[in-house]
């Protein structure tokens, strides 16, 4: 259902807004609760829908960044987003994506959505194994604790139950490189590297799951940023994006609200299903 496909009079540019903007508010939703970056599930359905992946690409972060301009203030007001470790990662994240950015007018149309089918399989692969909460809260924890400790990356948010939960920041070289990985592949791709970002603090620097999904959406800000710009010099951001962007703002405010009341783990395991099929059409079309 690419634009040209449908036929390029007013009615058809009409129906491939309205459903760009449709597909960007579903999945900013999602990628807002979930943690993934909607533009992991938005990007490929696009490809499939006719779009080109160097099309699919900007309409993709721009719903990013979207979405996690919407996202964060209300994520900032729940204690969970750890600024000090987000800014840290992004130094890698955001030279990666410019790189990345660069790099994705130079390669083949197939290599390109050949790396968009295997970033949608491990999206899969990520949400699917995702693990629950592992730090535990500390009873006579006040709520003073919150927040960033001075000099360090570790810190403590709040639990639903007003609960203070302190934890540590384990292997933070190890996740830069991977998050420096993730840049990498938003620029490439347009994904936004969310659906990498968030395991990676998760499961490999033992970030708690629910901090490290609002500390993506933070980071998926500054990523997008850096890419957009790129990709505004390579002349690829068009009227084209303002759907993706009206309907990334709604999705990412709606997901910001509800992250905290919904099991983030079984949304992610839905959204697995949903990319491990997109990801090995993509792959088989390529």
């Amino acid at each position: 259902m690419h634009r040209d496909r449908l036929g390029g009079d007013v009615e058809s540019e009409l129906l491939a807004a309205v459903l760009v903007g449709g597909l960007a508010l579903v999945t900013a939703t999602l990628g807002a609760i979930g943690g993934l970056g909607g533009a992991v599930l938005l990007v490929p359905m696009l490809v499939l829908l006719g779009w080109s992946p160097l099309e699919a690409a900007p309409i993709g972060i721009a719903m990013s960044a979207a979405g996690a301009l919407a996202a964060v203030p209300r994520q900032t007001l729940t204690g969970l987003t750890n600024y000090r470790l987000g800014v840290s990662l992004e130094i890698a994240a955001s030279f990666a994506a410019a790189a990345g950015a660069l790099l994705s007018i130079l390669l083949p149309v197939a290599a390109v959505q050949y790396a968009l089918g295997g970033s949608a399989v491990i999206a899969a692969m990520a949400g699917g194994l995702r693990r629950g909460q592992r730090n535990q809260p500390v009873e006579g924890a006040r709520m003073e604790d919150l927040g960033d400790r001075p000099g360090r990356l570790a810190s403590a948010y709040p639990d639903q139950s007003g609960r203070v939960i302190p934890y540590e920041i384990a292997r933070f070289r190890t996740g830069m490189g991977l998050i420096g990985g993730a840049g990498l592949l938003a620029g490439l791709t347009g994904v936004s590297g969310g659906f990498i970002k968030t395991p990676v603090m998760s499961e490999v620097m033992r970030v708690p799951v629910k901090v490290a999904a609002a500390t993506t959406m933070f980071m998926i800000a500054i990523t997008a940023a850096v890419t957009i710009a790129v990709y505004t010099s390579q002349g690829r951001i068009t009227a084209a994006i303002a759907p993706a962007v009206i309907g990334g703002l709604l999705g990412g405010r709606i997901g910001a609200a509800v992250q905290p009341r919904l099991p983030a783990t079984l949304v992610r395991r839905l959204l697995s299903v949903s990319l491990l099929i997109i990801g090995i059409v993509l792959v088989v079309r390529a």
